[in-house]
């Protein structure tokens, strides 16, 4: 078995080897992995933080011993907490990383950085606040960061940066925490998800106050939350059915 760690501020995980492969989701700086195969110039790899498989270039990432991977996976992450930041490597070159970049692998790449960061889990307050970092971020199938992101990937990348982890699709989120049985019910910080037709989980956003939920639709903005589901506040139409209130955190 072989281990990995991303060096760069964000790759593609794509769902078949090759450039012009579905974007399934991405790594951030700092993310870990275990390699489950290796090509000429693809590696199908499993994330260390939710388990989450697919193909990354060989290209875009550096190995790492089996004992710092698992010396890795024992700390707390250190996150960066800035929209955008900068490591600096021996050479004095800086490099960018994005919001909630995991800082634990410097000292294994030879990197530097003297930004702002958190460590640890946060209050249930602060997911909102969180969440409004990521206004107005566009759209993105399979994105992760403040430039492009999946409303999946918002309340993953949300969560993660207040030290609560949670998993990477609609549907496997909606497995976890403790189901509510009305809004009323509900707190700024819980996750609200939204089905089809056919009764799968298409959608999650993040619950604010006020009847309001933070989502990324078209981008990441905030409309209101009823009984029947997110009612869009531009076109003044329910864009998502409501299928059921989760409480991760308490």
């Amino acid at each position: 078995m072989q281990y990995g760690l991303c060096h760069l501020s964000v790759i593609p995980l794509r769902l078949e080897p090759s450039e012009t492969s579905e974007l399934v989701s991405q790594l951030l700086y700092g993310d870990c992995f275990k390699v489950l195969e290796q090509r000429k110039a693809w590696s199908r790899i499993r994330l260390s933080f939710d388990k989450y498989e697919g193909w990354i270039d060989n290209k875009q990432f550096q190995l790492i011993k089996e004992s710092a991977y698992k010396e890795l996976q024992k700390e707390t992450p250190i996150l960066s907490t800035d929209l955008v930041d900068f490591i600096s490597d021996k050479n004095n070159q800086l490099h960018p990383i994005l919001l909630g970049s995991n800082l634990n692998g410097l000292p294994y790449l030879k990197h530097y950085f003297e930004g702002a960061k958190s460590k640890g889990k946060l209050n249930k307050s602060d997911i909102v606040n969180t969440g409004l970092l990521y206004l107005n971020t566009p759209y993105l199938w399979g994105g992760k960061t403040p430039f492009g992101i999946d409303c999946s990937g918002f309340t993953q990348m949300v969560y993660k940066l207040n030290g609560f982890n949670i998993l990477r699709d609609a549907s496997q989120q909606a497995s976890q925490g403790d189901a509510l049985s009305f809004i009323e019910e509900s707190s700024p910080g819980d996750l609200a998800f939204f089905d089809n037709n056919e009764g799968d989980i298409i959608h999650v956003g993040i619950i604010m106050e006020n009847h309001r939920i933070i989502h990324a639709h078209g981008k990441v903005r905030i409309d209101l939350l009823d009984h029947s589901g997110i009612y869009n506040v531009d076109t003044q139409k329910h864009s998502h059915k409501l299928r059921v209130i989760k409480r991760i955190v308490s």
